[in-house]
């Protein structure tokens, strides 16, 4: 294909399902593991050179991160399954178009969340019952991060861009060195230059427009594919709306999970800054073990979204089928190295002194990783369904989680404590995958009966 010279982008509609999820899938995770490790480096350094409280302080801030962020990262994926789809069709006039429509929603998005960030954050915060002796800590980070989320979202719409033309590589990569400035500059912002938690925020700020640079002149230079051109700057109502159909669901499906976290840290803060610290390092982990699954999920999105746009329909319940086998395998290995290692990687947040924050984080591991398996189901269906265009049970889906998250916060936390909290995910994760797995059914069924794969 002519047009795709001198560019990463890979047509996943042709060739093994299995083999082509598995090598997207591995430089995916390597990606969804740096952008966690954002957290993760911010979460370490600020508690091994600031302190307990401090770790609280940005810890805290961690469901009102996933409430903005969470919903920046399932809407740019949501605008580029269009892309994907026509990238499949083989398209590429509207493929271009497309690119053109996500960067424009992807503007005007930032400007919107950061006005709205900023104005709430502190409001934010007091719903949340922030302790006090941490709640300055808290806004002046959360503030900033509000404030500069234009560059995590382009970032986000880059890859995602480059996902859905099946090039998981070159977005890993350009991760992987924006998170080795992050790790660069946060150290001289909290140390050097006694910027303490300000400082970390603004590092990371600092290094995802530095990314945002790298994405720009790799694509200007080698993805020609998707540049679009001046005759691609219009307006096209049935097309923007196609982006937005999809991709503000799937927003607002991560923010609405996200409001179940934060009602949970509300009854979370009730319990002291001890019980805070360990759910936070606890979660630091967490969130980077269960990327393999949410990778394979991310995977099998792209790989639906295309072979979906070639009408391969069969090679869609195919490729499913093997995704699951595989994303399965690995919760199993994930949670056994949590159960055995978890305590370890905690201690390095806070030291080997804090054995109750350790001993906490533990539990928190040892609940969640028994699960992950249900989490592995619920990726995929969730991420074929969006892959198919499909936003409305995922939706109910996340709705399902929220109701969940927030007994778990009014119930067992009240009469459980800290082994309430750590019971939230598990029972979330366990509510939404009924909803999910029948929906998948039904359109899996309705797929096969009515088309038939050309060539496939």
């Amino acid at each position: 294909m002519d047009e795709q010279k001198n560019s990463a982008v890979k047509d996943l509609t042709e060739g093994e399902p299995a083999k082509l999820i598995f090598y997207f899938t591995l430089p995916l995770l390597a990606g969804n593991v740096f952008q966690q490790l954002f957290g993760f480096v911010d979460t370490l350094i600020v508690g091994r050179f600031l302190g307990v409280e401090a770790l609280a302080a940005v810890g805290c801030t961690g469901p009102l991160m996933f409430l903005m962020l969470g919903f920046v990262m399932g809407m740019t994926s949501g605008f580029s399954i269009y892309t994907g789809q026509r990238f499949g069709a083989k398209d590429f006039d509207g493929m271009r178009y497309s690119v053109f429509c996500c960067m424009a929603l992807a503007v005007i998005s930032s400007i919107i969340l950061a006005v709205f960030g900023v104005t709430f954050c502190r409001e934010l915060l007091e719903l949340m019952q922030t302790p006090p002796e941490i709640f300055e800590g808290a806004y002046n980070f959360i503030v900033i991060i509000y404030g500069g989320v234009f560059g995590f979202i382009m970032l986000q719409m880059h890859s995602n861009l480059l996902r859905a033309l099946g090039d998981s590589k070159i977005p890993t990569v350009i991760q992987a060195i924006t998170l080795c400035i992050n790790i660069a500059l946060e150290p001289i912002a909290i140390i050097l230059l006694d910027l303490g938690i300000p400082g970390a925020a603004g590092a990371t700020i600092v290094s995802l427009i530095i990314g945002n640079i790298i994405f720009f002149f790799y694509i200007k230079n080698k993805v020609q594919i998707i540049q679009f051109h001046r005759a691609d700057i219009r307006f096209d109502k049935k097309i923007i709306w196609e982006h937005l159909r999809i991709g503000i669901p799937m927003g607002f499906q991560s923010s609405i999970i996200a409001i179940g976290a934060v009602v949970l840290q509300m009854a979370l803060n009730t319990l002291g800054p001890i019980a805070v610290a360990s759910f936070a390092a606890a979660h630091r982990v967490d969130g980077i073990a269960v990327m393999p699954m949410m990778s394979f999920g991310v995977a099998i999105s792209a790989f639906t979204a295309q072979n979906f746009g070639a009408k391969k329909f069969a090679r869609i319940n195919e490729g499913v089928k093997k995704c699951i086998w595989m994303s399965c395998a690995f919760s199993v290995a994930v949670a056994i190295f949590n159960v055995f290692l978890g305590a370890d990687i905690i201690e390095l947040f806070v030291g080997a002194e804090q054995t109750q924050v350790i001993e906490y984080g533990r539990l928190f591991l040892i609940i969640n990783s028994g699960l992950y398996w249900v989490l592995s189901l619920m990726f995929i269906f969730r991420f074929t369904l969006q892959g198919l265009g499909e936003s409305m049970i995922p939706t109910v889906a996340g709705v399902v989680e929220l109701v969940m998250r927030v007994l778990a916060a009014i119930f067992l936390v009240e009469y459980w404590g800290y082994l309430g909290a750590c019971l939230a995910s598990p029972l979330a994760w366990i509510g939404a995958c009924i909803p999910l797995t029948i929906a998948f059914l039904i359109v899996r069924k309705r797929l096969m009966k009515f088309y038939t794969d050309d060539g496939d």
